[in-house]
């Protein structure tokens, strides 16, 4: 493939989605990544359906036998000549099986060895279990979420696996290696699922420590808001509504034909709560498209609320191709877009095992032994 990442090998201990999404990221911007799932998984696979997990895309998958020497040592062979490593078990396991970064990195002082947990490598939680609700809320990222006097709601796994997850990690080995190219030598990557949903709520912390952020729902950009809220249309459909800035809200006044001489005002929070009865009865006059066509070129900050099936179809999402068909299956494009080393579109997922011997061969594997060890049992 082409892209900034193009020449770079990755290999991928296939796990939870996190780290799929991790290598997904990386052959999205051009590396070479192998997926390695376990034995018994990439046997029970049913090779006469299509493989449609689009974070599998771009990937060439085998499946390793990791609980007997000879698997060890094929693995261990195929990081002698990778670069960047995708760890994604608890803390200790890679260590037990006899492919942790002691050795894994021993054997190739230049490997970037990603390490990939909810908890992280160290502290009192390290070794226990965990999901990304877990995770984010241990964070204080999830008590901030959700509606006035309501429960704090979960933004599905997108905080803490996705983004505080396999995009970290992402970031991080492109950043060890960015940094190899000084040094010379590779290092291990701590990524932590609760410290990149710490990350992501970073103004947040010192906005409630100030006072200038407060109870859950209460708050400009959490629903609080009247100019900051998503509303439901005649047809049961919703808009998303984010005119913050007077100019924007001037734009959706008129859009929704108020005059703002005879509405409370905006800037006192004392005024949100009549005032998002007032939209909410308006917006619920006419279907969404009727105001998407009323909104259109006015800059009042509107934007249809689209399910996943209708993203694709949007008119901006298709002039930009945000989304691609990949072997039939719908699914954002590789993304951030860069001006020269612009990735290739990328390939459908494959099954663990589909080109083993091809696959082996490119990773420094010859076809003699590649036989024998599918004799054994040990790669599928």
């Amino acid at each position: 493939m082409a892209g900034p990442l193009a020449g770079v090998k990755v290999v991928e201990l296939v796990g939870l989605g996190p780290g799929p999404l991790c290598g997904m990221i990386l052959a999205d911007l051009g590396a070479e990544v192998l997926r390695v799932d376990r034995a018994d998984v990439a046997r029970s696979t049913d090779h006469s359906r299509p493989a449609t997990n689009a974070m599998h895309r771009s990937k060439r998958a085998i499946g390793i036998d990791l609980k007997s020497k000879e698997g060890v040592a094929t693995f261990l062979r195929i990081t002698d000549t990778s670069d960047a490593l995708i760890d994604v078990f608890r803390p200790g396991v890679a260590e037990r099986l006899g492919i942790g970064p002691g050795v894994a990195c021993a054997r190739n002082p230049r490997l970037v060895y990603g390490r990939l947990t909810g908890w992280g490598q160290d502290g009192p939680l390290a070794d226990a279990a965990g999901h990304d609700i877990d995770y984010i809320a241990v964070a204080g990222a999830l008590e901030p979420l959700g509606r006035a006097g309501q429960p704090p709601t979960p933004p599905i796994n997108v905080l803490g696996d996705f983004a505080g997850g396999g995009m970290l990690l992402a970031l991080g080995i492109a950043a060890a290696l960015f940094e190899r190219e000084h040094s010379g030598t590779g290092q291990v990557i701590d990524a932590a699922m609760v410290d990149g949903a710490a990350l992501m709520l970073t103004p947040f912390y010192a906005a409630r420590a100030s006072g200038f952020w407060g109870e859950r729902g209460t708050n400009l950009l959490d629903t609080g808001s009247p100019f900051y809220e998503v509303y439901e249309c005649a047809d049961g459909k919703w808009l998303a509504v984010g005119a913050i800035e007077p100019q924007f809200y001037a734009a959706l006044l008129d859009v929704l034909e108020l005059d703002a001489s005879t509405l409370p005002d905006r800037d006192d929070p004392a005024s949100w709560a009549p005032l998002k009865e007032r939209f909410a009865g308006i917006f619920k006059t006419r279907s969404r498209e009727e105001w998407c066509a009323l909104a259109d070129g006015r800059d009042a900050c509107i934007a249809p609320v689209l399910t996943p099936v209708e993203a694709p179809e949007h008119p901006h999402n298709q002039a930009r191709r945000t989304f691609l068909d990949v072997g039939g299956v719908p699914q954002p494009a590789p993304a951030p877009r860069f001006s020269r080393s612009a990735a290739a579109s990328p390939t459908p997922p494959q099954h663990p095992g589909a080109g083993t011997a091809a696959t082996l061969a490119d990773w420094g594997i010859g076809p003699d032994e590649v036989a024998k060890l599918i004799e054994s049992g040990v790669v599928v």
